[in-house]
């Protein structure tokens, strides 16, 4: 990936009624000090584990506690029905802001975020940012703890946060029993850390955007606490448009401007005044020509011509396609298989000889799945947190057991965002998206929040668009773009 700046699955792209979680009343000390044997998974978790270290920063060093530790729920008999692993860095001072960050999937945990972005410490995905077998942790200069206290929280069933039975979990997999449960673990946090009176903020990356925003929602209803934003990072918004029909003419016209980012970086021509050429043809000639009946003669020659000019894709597939750009993985780099979190980063076709792609995306399974691997050898190690258990970063039970409710095309945070915008005055909105994302196109953001009525003071949602695709962060430049950009939005009244 390449540097630039301004808006992301991702994994990585592209979720509480569950078990009851009647809470005690929290004690004086944190609830492992108390914690009584659990006759389950439950019982591989260890205590708490807390360190004091310092990082260098562009601003000077910098000294802060990390906590490795797990926030118990308890169901309506008083028995233990969960435990939620977290990691939380606070810098001493006062009226520091505190963010809780998560990622998506559904199915996804923090390590993302946590070792990609916003921790002290961050893996280096080798020279190029594509290479897992070069992965090393390092310090971060650019830590989101330089303007904002961190809580990585991983939900249920993911990174090392249980239910207490596997017939239990499943309660927590939907998507308003995963925005309580998340809401939950947060309030427990405030109140066993004495963090009321903090600003709080909420990071989420690919559905963990969603998650964000139905989160925001469940901490105020459930819990009286009232979030001042969002940090959304290459987030899933809009059912219908993520995983909609591939024939609207809509979905195409909205997907096509990261396809004609990925084209303009192969040939090492991006500009700004190229990615706006693409997006103004994308919502006018394109999208008005391939809404009605399909071209034809010379004006369809002509059309799918300048169709495949932007996307970089042959003639004769753009023709047979009638303009839809739907099958790009095996047809866009020939011999090569191009990554839906990337489309700008391909290797190598391992199954030439097939017609359909076959296998992982190169970016979410060749390349970020080092960060499993590399949080559990972290949290072990640098920060004390020694489990027997195993580090999930993706959960394939998770995201195949998930309760979209009615259906995923019908998911939505819209409605969410409006009444937060409309309920606090203050309250707002940084999206950020990379250009060449293919899971959560940013086009497609873009369009939801055009379409959100101005409410209050101008300029509360802001939408930044960086170089990369749906991680764009695991290049060094963005991640510090992103990251200076983060905290000017802190800073702003």
């Amino acid at each position: 990936m390449k540097a630039f700046k301004l808006l992301s699955l991702i994994a990585a792209i592209a979720i509480i009624a569950g078990p009851a979680l009647a809470q005690e009343k929290a004690p004086d000390k944190p609830p492992e000090q108390k914690r009584e044997p659990a006759q389950n998974i439950l019982r591989l978790l260890p205590a708490d584990s807390t360190s004091e270290k310092t990082i260098t920063t562009a601003q000077g060093k910098l000294t802060y506690t990390a906590t490795a530790g797990t926030l118990a729920f308890y169901d309506q008999q008083g028995n233990q029905s969960a435990s939620v692993y977290y990691t939380a860095y606070t810098v001493k001072g006062a009226n520091r802001p505190v963010t809780f960050g998560f990622n998506g999937g559904p199915g996804a945990a923090s390590a993302y975020l946590h070792l990609g972005l916003v921790g002290p410490r961050v893996l280096e995905l080798g020279p190029d940012g594509h290479d897992a077998t070069k992965a090393a942790l390092r310090d971060n200069p650019e830590t989101w703890l330089r303007f904002t206290d961190l809580v990585m929280i991983d939900p249920i069933g993911t990174g090392w946060s249980r239910a207490a039975s596997a017939d239990g979990a499943k309660g927590f997999w939907s998507v308003n029993s995963d925005a309580n449960a998340m809401a939950k673990a947060i309030s427990l946090y405030v109140a066993h850390n004495n963090r009321g009176a903090s600003q709080k903020f909420l990071l989420g990356e690919s559905y963990g955007g969603l998650r964000a925003v139905k989160t925001a929602r469940a901490l105020l209803r459930d819990q009286g606490l009232a979030v001042s934003g969002l940090v959304l990072l290459s987030p899933l918004l809009e059912g219908w448009l993520t995983f909609g029909d591939d024939n609207s003419a809509l979905r195409a016209a909205l997907q096509l401007p990261s396809l004609a980012a990925a084209e303009l970086e192969r040939k090492k021509t991006f500009t700004l005044e190229a990615q706006l050429a693409a997006e103004k043809f994308a919502m006018t000639d394109y999208l008005t020509t391939i809404a009605v009946r399909p071209p034809q003669g010379d004006a369809a020659k002509a059309f799918y011509a300048r169709v495949a000019g932007f996307v970089g894709l042959p003639e004769e597939t753009v023709r047979q396609s009638r303009g839809f750009i739907n099958d790009f993985v095996k047809s866009l780099r020939i011999g090569k298989i191009v990554s839906r979190y990337d489309a700008d980063f391909a290797v190598d076709d391992p199954f030439p000889d097939r017609r359909t792609a076959r296998g992982g995306d190169p970016v979410l399974d060749g390349v970020t799945r080092a960060y499993g691997g590399g949080f559990a050898d972290y949290a072990r190690n640098e920060l004390g947190f020694k489990t027997e258990m195993t580090y999930t970063l993706l959960a394939n039970d998770v995201n195949g057991a998930w309760d979209w409710h009615a259906s995923r095309f019908q998911v939505s945070s819209e409605d969410d965002m409006r009444t937060l915008l409309a309920f606090s005055p203050t309250f707002k909105i940084l999206v950020a998206h990379g250009y060449s994302d293919m899971v959560t196109p940013y086009g497609m953001t873009r369009y939801v929040l055009d379409h959100i009525p101005p409410i209050g003071t101008p300029g509360r949602v802001r939408l930044n668009l960086y170089r990369g695709g749906h991680m764009f962060y695991i290049d060094p430049q963005e991640r510090k773009a992103f990251s200076n950009d983060a905290a000017s939005f802190y800073r702003a009244d």
